[in-house]
């Protein structure tokens, strides 16, 4: 394949071979249902997974009659694995533990999959099972209360992570009042709050013939897995000959955002702070994604990297410290992670921003370009060894990037990449205002010129807690 193959929701069959000889087909059912495999020669196990575009952001107060939705998708992902009218939790965690299967559930941002990894004579078995307890869940009564006792045990045991709390309180800090700025698995308060009613009307309300994209990858004959997906689904009462068009994708436009948060300091007595510092970054299709990869390789991933190199190797300041980058439909963040000692907070803080600036005034290396180019190249290879990276993939593919590019035409783009590319982008970047987040034993004055509380509508927030829970 030598470039990359649009993915239309008017397409009712697609075909075509991708990089190590993979064959990728893609049909589109009447009733708006989209199935995507990809079959990779000498594989002899698969991993499938449902998806719906509905993740936490899609989550809603109440109002016009309609209860508030808020934790609805977290609830959801636990629920599914608690019974059918045909087959009990047990019946459906012993489906896969005979068989030596995995079977889990991810809820995101912008989605939530249900999947499996089978060996290739399993794979009948996972998408009837998996089709049961995405079409007919119970929901029953019970195992919600019992499945709140768990949600809200996760939340606390996150909640004691200072990690998990610092990312949290960055992309609220960064993202503001977006929904995407709100945490994946709701909060204590929204899961509290949450009924049984307003699950259920999320659930039938979002989890419809024309919301399901069903992905697989590895030992998978294409319409062999269609004819079983189809008289499973039919079998749970859905009507797949009604014509339906898919769930149009969101819109890939730049959101404004509002109530964004220049310093935001949990104050707790631990031994580091945790510390993340960033900006809005690309949103997922930005052409400029392949420099974002190469800037984020260069910057901050690896142990040849900018930042472990100045922080870590020669300073001594910090055990772990990297940079990350997320992109979403509409919205991205480009980020830092260190976690130090309290007392060298501040310096890590500064030493990070003046790291990005470096790069936004003085550029970088062909020799770092390079590296990162092959840094990238092989740790994408290495990655698709994996089904689950290839299902993921596909996934990915179909809901929010709207075309299907293989390792040659990921690694073409990013072969393009310039160091004058990289360095614009960084001078984009560094352009934008920036967020801090921290969790430990420190204060506001700290981060004093690192951050500028006036580049944004909303003034520090210092929350001090000691407690557990999520903060």
């Amino acid at each position: 394949m030598n470039a990359a193959v649009d993915l239309p929701l008017d397409s009712t069959e697609l075909s075509f071979e991708a990089a190590g000889d993979a064959l990728v087909r893609r049909s589109l059912l009447p009733s708006g249902v989209r199935v995507l495999t990809e079959r990779v020669p000498g594989s002899r196990s698969a991993t499938i997974g449902f998806w719906v575009a509905v993740g936490s952001r899609d989550e809603h107060p109440a109002g016009a009659g309609h209860p508030a939705t808020y934790g609805s998708t977290h609830f959801l992902e636990h629920l599914l694995f608690k019974g059918t009218k045909q087959r009990s939790a047990l019946d459906i965690a012993v489906s896969f533990d005979a068989v030596g299967g995995e079977h889990n559930a991810l809820t995101a941002k912008e989605y939530t999959c249900y999947y499996a990894k089978v060996q290739d004579k399993d794979l009948p078995m996972a998408v009837e099972v998996l089709a049961d307890m995405f079409t007919s869940s119970l929901l029953d009564p019970v195992e919600f209360e019992n499945e709140r006792g768990v949600i809200l045990e996760e939340l606390s045991m996150a909640g004691d992570d200072p990690a998990d709390v610092a990312n949290e309180r960055f992309f609220e800090a960064v993202l503001g009042d977006h929904p995407l700025g709100r945490p994946i698995g709701g909060s204590p308060d929204t899961i509290r709050a949450a009924t049984r009613e307003a699950v259920w009307e999320h659930y039938r309300a979002t989890y419809r013939p024309q919301d399901l994209v069903v992905t697989a990858a590895g030992a998978v004959d294409h319409d062999v897995l269609v004819d079983g997906l189809e008289r499973a689904l039919r079998a749970a009462g859905w009507q797949l000959d009604l014509s339906a068009s898919p769930e149009a994708r969101r819109s890939t436009a730049d959101a404004p955002l509002a109530g964004t948060r220049a310093l935001t300091i949990v104050e707790r007595p631990l031994e580091q702070v945790n510390l993340l510092l960033g900006v809005p970054g690309l949103v997922a299709t930005d052409e400029r994604r392949p420099v974002q990869s190469v800037l984020n390789a260069i910057f901050g991933s690896g142990m040849s990297s900018r930042l472990f190199q100045e922080i870590r190797e020669r300073r001594g300041l910090a055990y772990s410290v990297y940079s990350f980058a997320p992109g979403y439909s509409d919205a991205g963040l480009f980020g830092m992670y260190a976690g130090c000692a309290p007392a060298k907070a501040g310096t890590v803080a500064a030493l990070m921003r003046a790291e990005l600036e470096r790069v936004a005034e003085h550029g970088v290396t062909p020799i770092e370009l390079e590296r990162a180019v092959g840094q990238l190249g092989g740790a994408s290879a290495l990655a698709l060894e994996d089904s689950d990276t290839r299902m993921s993939r596909l996934g990915r593919a179909e809901l929010t990037l709207g075309e299907f590019q293989d390792l040659d035409e990921a690694l073409r783009r990013i072969s393009l990449v310039t160091v004058d590319d990289v360095q614009t982008l960084a001078a984009d970047l560094v352009a934008r205002p920036f967020s801090l987040s921290a969790v430990g034993a420190i204060d506001e004055a700290a981060f004093h010129g690192t951050v500028d509380p006036s580049t944004v509508p909303t003034a520090v927030e210092t929350t001090a807690t000691t407690t557990t829970g999520a903060a």
